[in-house]
This record gives structure tokens, sequence and C-alpha cells, in this order.
């Protein structure tokens, strides 16, 4: 029997979500209350990694782990079908606070992969436009990025051509449940019966469980990014310092990130951040001084205990399923959890132990 599925939230975890689902026979209608992807997955920066990954619990590296491996075909099925390119770049990424190297080689043993230690003509010879004036950095060469934006785009048009009827500027407004079974959705524009209804909805997702008992435990964190016209090679390697992070784009342009706010579902921005970042940018990378700052936005993170998604069904609602709380990660976790969530739906044997990510 076909499944008749509603995915609620229109980000690169739900897109991805109901392409796995698509692709396995379902009827998928997916529910975006703005328009698909303008929310964190536009806003972030696209790493695909986490930021000092060793930091991170394993539940994280293995999600992380498992799309790194999959993401160069996936970006370039998605370009073939639509004609978007997520411009999936391994620029390595240099993370210049080396306080925990013991820690980060013992990590990178153990999950497999390459870690390097660079100082003086070498880290410059790695990356010219830090100027000279950093010690050491510990380098990660394998580490790519997708541009985020574009990676939505084609998802959300591979999926269209998938079949899947995407609703945008649609709200759920309620979750239907019979018996301790969900039986579909509410909006303002009518009701659709599902046999399972999955919450990708980021830091959204604990709202439409309100008042259904166990809930995640998802808040916004707001994270505000400025964004330069620059030119190519200018900046080649993704930077890391402390609390910033530098992204060069293959069209010259430089994302500089992030805040991290506790400000509920506030998305605006603020002048105190963009100073801080614009400090942080110059000095990372010095040259940034002379180019204009073309963008300064903000976006809502799902902030989750530790950054461990949950990816599971509601343990008290039968047909409920929740894809979501992946805060800084959720480009680089995405196709895992889309693989993880469609196994779990569909009945079948899952990629990766779904026990870490239980609600």
């Amino acid at each position: 029997m076909t499944m008749n599925i509603c995915v609620i939230g229109g980000g690169v975890v739900g897109l991805l979500s109901a392409k796995e689902l698509t692709a396995s026979g379902a009827r998928v209608r997916l529910f975006e209350m703005t328009s698909v992807g303008r929310a964190s997955s536009w806003a972030g920066g696209g790493i695909l990694s986490p930021l000092y990954p060793w930091r991170y619990p394993d539940a994280v590296t293995e999600l992380a782990r498992w799309s790194q491996g999959v993401y160069p075909e996936l970006s370039a099925r998605l370009r073939d079908a639509g004609g978007v390119d997520p411009e999936w770049t391994r620029s390595g990424m240099l993370m210049l606070d080396t306080a925990d190297q013991a820690m980060a080689q013992v990590w990178a043993e153990r999950f497999g992969y390459r870690l390097d230690t660079l100082a003086g003509e070498a880290l410059l010879a790695c990356e010219p436009a830090l100027g000279g004036s950093e010690g050491a950095a510990l380098w990660m060469p394998d580490v790519a990025q997708v541009r985020n934006p574009r990676l939505v785009q084609a998802a959300h048009h591979s999926l269209l051509r998938q079949g899947a009827v995407i609703e945008e500027q649609c709200e759920v407004t309620e979750l239907r449940v019979r018996g301790g079974l969900v039986a579909g959705v509410r909006t303002a524009g009518g009701e659709f019966a599902a046999d399972a209804v999955i919450i990708a909805a980021g830091a959204w997702s604990g709202r439409l469980l309100e008042g259904l008992g166990i809930r995640p435990d998802i808040r916004p964190v707001r994270g505000q990014m400025l964004l330069f016209k620059g030119a190519p090679g200018v900046v080649s390697r993704i930077i890391l310092g402390k609390r910033h992070y530098v992204i060069p784009r293959r069209d010259g342009r430089v994302l500089v990130g992030s805040t991290m706010e506790e400000v509920g579902f506030d998305t605006g921005t603020t002048a105190a951040a963009r100073d801080e970042l614009l400090e942080a940018a110059f000095r990372l990378v010095p040259a940034l001084r002379n180019f204009e700052l073309e963008r300064h936005w903000a976006g809502l993170r799902p902030g989750s205990p530790c950054g461990v998604p949950y990816i599971s069904e509601h343990p008290q609602l039968a047909g409920l399923f929740i894809n979501s709380g992946h805060f800084r990660n959720g480009v680089v976790m995405a196709p895992a959890s889309a693989r993880l969530l469609a196994d779990l739906v569909l009945g079948r044997t899952p990629v990766l132990d779904p026990a870490p990510y239980a609600l």
C-alpha cells in the first residue's frame, strides 16, 4: 500500500527527508509556513563539518561522516537534474585554536579523518590571506562546503520533479490525532489526511507538540552573518577562529559568521553583532577591509542539548516522526538524517543506530 506522508518544514532537512520518502514510492505533501528553504537552511554557512568536530558527541560525528560521504554525488545529481549547482567545494578547514590538539588527534584517528598541524611558512602557504599573524593551526584538508541557498533551491526543484506536492505560505496549525495515532494535519487551507507526519520545522518544531505529552527540547538560537563582495582568490580556505569563521565562495564572495544569541524567535539584526563580525573578519582576513560589505542577516538555529538532533517516532503517538534539532549542523547532517528518518518511517533496516536520536 502506498503511504501518504505529510512533511512539515521546507528547510534542507525537510526537503531531503521528503526526497528520500518520495524516492521510495510514498506520496508526499510538504508544508512550509513561509518560502521553501528561506529560514535556517538559507541563513547558515554551508560548512560540511561541525566546527571543532571532536567537541561534539559521537552521534553528531556519525551523521556528519555518513553525509560527507554522499555529498559529492548528491550535489552532482541535483545539479544535473535541475541546473542549479549546489557548488560542493573541497576548501579544507583551518582551525586557529589549537588548545585541544591532543583530543583532536585522538578523534581523527578514531574516525578516520585527516588532521594535520601547520605553522609558519606551511600555514601561510596553505592560506596566504592570514597575513602571517597566526602561530599555528589545525588543518582538515578534506572538509568541503556547499552554497546552502543553492542546495535548497536544487533540492526544491528535484522534489517537485519527483512528484511531491509542496505547499508554501501554508502553516500547519494543528496535528490531527485519533486514539493515539496521528491522522494528518490541519492548516488554514483545510485538513490533510496522512499515514505518517514528519516534523522537520527547525526551531519551530516544538510548537506543534505542545499539549501532546513528550516534546523535543528545541529552542531558537539566533546567528547573524555578514557577506562581503570579494574577488576570487582573496581567501581560499575555510578559516575558523575561536568564535568566528570565514567561508570563501567560488565567485569571490566571503561569508563571515556567526553569533550565538538566545533571543527567542527574533530574527532581527543588530549593530553590535555587525561590529563584532567586522572585527573578526578583519582580524582573520585583513584583506577584507578592501571589499564592500554586501549583506547582513540573521537566522534561527534549532538548538538542542549537545547538538544531537531528534530523529525518531514519537513515543506516545504512532505515525508521528520528528527530524529536527540539528543546531549548527543541519546542512552537514541532513542527508544522513533524511535517510535514517525514511528508514524508520518505512520500516527498513536503519542506516545508522537510531538509539542516540530518540525522543
